[in-house]
């Protein structure tokens, strides 16, 4: 069984950063690719970032810039340090990763979603 915990989002004025954390547990393998998710009121879900075992990949131009994925292997966690926000990245902000368990098995999942507001 896999766990999945978001943290970090918030309340930040516009040109502020926040870090969002995305923790896995559980009987892991291994985790590739890893991504974040964005979606505002209104709106369909957006990829913001996402990464492979090669690197960052498929940011777009929206956040190009400003948003950076990392991920700490030994840790089974993943980042996403957002700087100069603006307010349209108002939104609930969801990890996503492919988990290949002990027993070899692949899932997908999905964090339970960190509110990230940004005020003008």
């Amino acid at each position: 069984q896999v766990h999945v915990v978001e943290s970090g989002g918030g309340l930040v004025q516009a040109g502020g950063s926040l870090r969002l954390s995305c923790a896995f547990s559980g009987s892991i393998f291994s985790i590739n690719p890893m991504g974040w998710y964005r979606q505002a009121p209104g709106k369909q879900r957006e990829l913001v970032a996402r990464i492979t075992g090669s690197g960052p990949t498929n940011v777009p131009d929206s956040v190009k810039g400003r948003f950076t994925i990392s991920t700490d292997n030994a840790k089974n966690t993943m980042y996403l340090q957002m700087d100069s926000l603006k307010p349209e990245d108002t939104a609930v902000y969801y990890c996503n990763a492919e988990v290949l368990t002990v027993s070899r098995t692949k899932y997908y999942y999905w964090g339970q979603g960190t509110q990230v507001t940004v005020s003008s």
